[in-house]
């Protein structure tokens, strides 16, 4: 009896729906007590009862309006399906929820940022291959060189002349049909390049607004554990796994933020902290010394690096070896000197582990940035001024096997670094114990290899379909290794502010670095005369002028010349956008001052 009257109840329910407007039916269904596969089966239900009342009335309506009905009925059952699979295409979702609840804010972050790097690489390498690959597949010509697998490596012999080099492109007005529509394959890259980055700059600069705001300015981060503990339980969840993750994941937050209003100012003497100061200040000039030493290395190697591809190399093992020499010193020193960075962090005993893996990453950014720095410098002045048939295409090259050993050394860290310790620490010296998962470290490896993708598009548009496939292939092992070889944080502390200096770090030194690059390789430089598409050309922005000339006879184009003559290449618009920024950054600073001033009068009156 229990069951026929829930089902006519259920019923009843579907039939009061239905009567509803759109509106009120979605309000009604939202209020409803139940689980969201419960209300999502109440909602079809629904849509099922409207399709059948449309058809038994459908002698009352004209054939246009009954048509246009069913349209609407249909496309919104379409979309409600389509917002379900995109809901469960979110992927690594779970996985998020899991590390959250087990290590806490701080190690979540870098899973985060690791994730919205990799997002970032699909829409760049969808944006390259469309409209730079795809085109230029209509033009090319059969390769003749073998491929030997050593390629894979090295990304010299059968790569040369595939599409994942600046070389291999042609320079030439693409026409598949006779007298048909023609595709300015110079206009083509670099428009494609020039936009992609105007897009990255966007992308950049609303994600760290939206990650700022929502850390340093929203006013649930000042509204203390009382909320937390009371008002954010989610009463729709009724699987005991997701219960047990949930108040895991909350159990982890209010401990972090606990840690944080509870911590303790210690009190040191003049002697001790005449100590804490020289311990600091030998510390940063052993990491400065490291870090000079570690691009003069470098830089020299790359010379001898140069000499061998000017004398032509042979496709010999001995020859391909040689190409891997600088990418595997530049990788060793890249991930051996931040151990000694992180050493030396132990040694200074910071009060927080916050101030630690703050100084500890920038250490990291001038180690890594110096030593693109130095690589860029070779490549922008030494191998563009050598006599190489093509040296956009030695310089991508050289990128390929950078991001592709970095790549390795990155799965090698996980062994060596976590297994390997986890395997000493809980047998040979067990005092040691799980080693704590390298939040500094793992984050400016990621912003290191994104660096080098976004210098290697010019040279390499295919490079972010690599670097694609292995930072999903990092995400898989990180995670393996964190929940197999790492423990939590020993000392709980809130990171929300995190995620926010992760990408301010990806925007400044990294990507306003590679734009000063990219723009030095634009402007400055000539390209090769026998490869590529802008061969023969002063530089790789004369094709833009060139273009410009030829618009100015036409007079439909006329706003395309009067926005190239008076925006893009105007001092003074320039200027006024970089006053701007800094009016507007001076205002968030002022509204960070305000917060923070509230934040404190706030804790005061809790105290009290």
């Amino acid at each position: 009896i229990w069951i026929f009257h829930g089902f006519y109840a259920e019923e009843d329910l579907v039939g009061n729906l239905a009567i509803m407007s759109t509106s009120e039916r979605i309000k009604a269904i939202q209020k409803m007590p139940e689980t969201m596969k419960k209300k999502r089966e109440i909602r079809n239900k629904v849509l099922k009862e409207i399709t059948k009342k449309s058809g038994h009335h459908s002698t009352q309506f004209s054939g246009c309006t009954q048509c246009l009905q069913g349209a609407v009925v249909s496309f919104r059952r379409f979309g409600n399906t389509l917002s379900e699979y995109f809901h469960l295409l979110r992927f690594w979702h779970k996985t998020l929820k899991i590390i959250g609840a087990e290590f806490g804010t701080s190690v979540l972050s870098y899973f985060i940022f690791l994730k919205w790097l990799l997002t970032f690489n699909i829409f760049s390498f969808l944006i390259n291959f469309s409209f730079i690959t795809v085109p230029q597949f209509v033009a090319a010509e059969p390769n003749n060189l073998s491929f030997t697998g050593l390629e894979l490596f090295t990304g010299a012999g059968y790569f040369q002349q595939t599409v994942l080099y600046y070389g291999f492109y042609t320079n030439a007005t693409i026409t598949k049909i006779e007298n048909g529509p023609s595709y300015n394959m110079q206009l083509a890259y670099i428009f494609t390049v020039g936009i992609y980055f105007v897009i990255c700059f966007l992308i950049l600069l609303f994600s760290m607004a939206k990650s700022f705001c929502r850390n340093f300015l929203s006013p649930q981060t000042y509204s203390g554990n009382a909320s937390k503990l009371l008002c954010t339980w989610d009463f729709n969840i009724i699987n005991e796994k997701a219960v047990k993750l949930k108040q895991k994941n909350l159990s982890t937050q209010i401990k972090e933020d606990l840690t944080e209003v509870n911590q303790e100012v210690l009190n040191f003497s003049v002697s001790e902290r005449v100590v804490r100061i020289v311990i600091h200040l030998v510390s940063w000039i052993a990491s400065l010394g490291t870090a000079v030493a570690a691009c003069a290395g470098v830089y020299f190697l790359s010379i001898n690096n140069l000499k061998l591809f000017v004398k032509g190399h042979k496709n010999d093992l001995e020859s391909q070896a040689a190409m891997l020499v600088l990418p595997i010193v530049a990788s060793l020193l890249n991930a051996f000197i931040p151990f000694f960075y992180s050493w030396l962090g132990h040694l200074e005993k910071f009060q927080t582990p916050g101030h630690h893996v703050y100084v500890t990453i920038t250490r990291n950014i001038v180690l890594k940035i110096s030593i693109v720095g130095i690589l860029c410098y070779y490549w922008l002045n030494i191998v563009s001024a050598s006599e190489s048939q093509c040296w956009e295409t030695l310089v991508g090259q050289d990128i390929y096997r950078l991001v592709l050993v970095d790549f390795i050394f990155c799965l090698l860290g996980s062994f060596f670094g976590e297994f390997l310790r986890r395997i000493i620490g809980t047998t040979v010296c067990v005092s040691l114990g799980l080693p704590e998962f390298d939040i500094g470290r793992n984050v400016l490896d990621l912003i290191y290899a994104q660096t080098l993708t976004w210098i290697g598009i010019l040279f390499s548009p295919l490079l972010p379909g690599i670097q694609m496939i292995s930072f999903s292939i990092v995400f898989y092992v990180k995670k393996v290794s964190l929940m197999m070889n790492c423990q939590p944080p020993r000392k709980v502390w809130r990171t929300a502010q995190m995620t926010t200096s992760f990408m301010f770090l990806l925007f400044f030194p990294s990507f306003i670095g590679v734009l000063s690059v990219i723009g030095v390789t634009v402007w400055r430089l000539k390209p090769s005369e026998e490869c590529g598409p802008f061969r023969g050309l002063p530089s790789m922005y004369a094709a833009v002028s060139k273009w410009i000339k030829i618009l100015e006879n036409y007079t439909a184009s006329e706003w395309v010349v009067w926005i190239y003559h008076n925006l893009i290449t105007s001092v003074l618009f320039f200027f006024v956008l970089s006053v701007l920024a800094l009016i507007i950054t001076y205002l968030y600073w002022q509204i960070i001052e305000g917060r923070k001033t509230m934040t404190k009068l706030l804790r005061k009156q809790i105290i009290n």
